[in-house]
């Protein structure tokens, strides 16, 4: 079984709900990207998603554009990346997601991406700009490798999409709490919850809720009505605040064990 549908196994039996944690890979470098997934781990941290940096990221805002301008001029690329998962995984079986966008992947070769993602020891991708509709081939070669695809329903998404992608999902359904990229907001989406409610009326998978989540208070409200919560620009920002210091890890870490109260 896929590490991802075990963890979601396990949060269940535990009465636990997913934090899930979100960092651009390759910042500031990716010796730091590989420290930090281990001390999150440490620090509560069940999934981690590793943002593959690209020039044109169309879902995410300005910090994680920042960051991923930065990852690229020191080089960072896919291979770089799929070696530092293969070396995460001599010492941890944290479940870990690449979220990337489909003109990497294509570039890549679909297939010797899914294969080498797969050896690596990478769990699930999630790519924005790749609908279910378009993605058939893509995600029965990814299944067939334990490689599972994760969708985003937005929304806006009818309920015929909603059921539509709970069909064709693996591992847990991303909600994207709010019309907009990623990044800090003072106030949860006001219809969060109710559509919530409607979604997990519509698909027994795990729905998990990013975008927009940045503080304790934010991730404990959302975390009661969520099978999980993704936080992403807020820990990027932290990461960047601590640049050039000595203790970066620990101080992201000790931010992120704050977050999961």
């Amino acid at each position: 079984m896929n590490r991802i549908d075990q963890k979601f196994i396990q949060l269940k039996k535990q009465g636990r709900k997913a934090f899930i944690a979100f960092i651009t890979a390759g910042y500031p470098d990716l010796s730091t990207t590989a420290k930090l997934v281990i001390e999150l781990e440490k620090r509560g941290t069940d999934i981690i998603e590793l943002g593959v940096p690209f020039s044109d990221p169309l879902a995410d805002g300005p910090v994680i554009q920042e960051a991923s301008g930065y990852s690229l001029k020191k080089g960072t690329n896919l291979v770089k990346i799929l070696d530092l998962v293969k070396k995460l995984r001599q010492t941890t079986e944290l479940p870990i997601c690449l979220m990337t966008y489909y003109n990497p992947v294509f570039c890549f070769g679909d297939r010797r991406f899914i294969n080498q993602a797969a050896a690596a020891g990478v769990d699930g991708v999630i790519i924005p700009d790749l609908p279910p509709e378009e993605a058939k081939d893509f995600m029965h070669y990814a299944n067939k490798k334990g490689l599972v695809n994760i969708c985003f329903v937005a929304p806006t998404s009818s309920n015929a999409r909603i059921k539509l992608i709970s069909k064709a999902d693996q591992g847990f359904i991303y909600y994207v709490s709010l019309t907009g990229v990623t990044g800090s907001r003072d106030n949860l989406s006001a219809d969060l919850k109710a559509n919530l409610l409607r979604i997990k009326k519509l698909t027994a998978k795990p729905v998990c809720v990013g975008f927009g989540i940045s503080n304790a208070v934010q991730v404990k409200e959302v975390s009661k009505i969520s099978d999980g919560v993704i936080v992403g620009s807020a820990i990027v920002k932290q990461i960047k605040e601590n640049i050039g210091r000595g203790n970066l890890v620990q101080r992201v870490g000790s931010f992120v064990e704050r977050l999961n109260v």
